[in-house]
């Protein structure tokens, strides 16, 4: 049993850095995306009953959100240009 799991843990990283080299980079980047995306999900549902005062900070926080999904979107394509240049 023990022999099996180290033979399956040996595979599973051989497979992950023969795939793409920010394997994990790449992981964590697209985590981090899902994650803005559920928070922006959030701040534009608290549009519908947010106080008028308040739509401010929202805005503001949706901006934020915004620039942060672009910065991962650009060093997402930035990892696949590497790993996969254009001839």
């Amino acid at each position: 049993m023990l022999l099996r799991t180290l033979i399956t843990y040996a595979l599973i990283t051989v497979c992950a850095f023969g795939f793409h080299d920010n394997t994990f980079v790449v992981f964590d980047l697209k985590e981090q995306l899902q994650w803005l995306q559920i928070n922006l999900w959030e701040l534009l549902h608290q549009l519908e009953y947010v106080e008028p005062h308040q739509r401010a900070i929202v805005y503001e926080e949706i901006e934020h959100i915004r620039a942060e999904i672009d910065r991962i979107v650009a060093e997402l394509v930035t990892h696949d240009q590497a790993q996969h240049p254009l001839p």
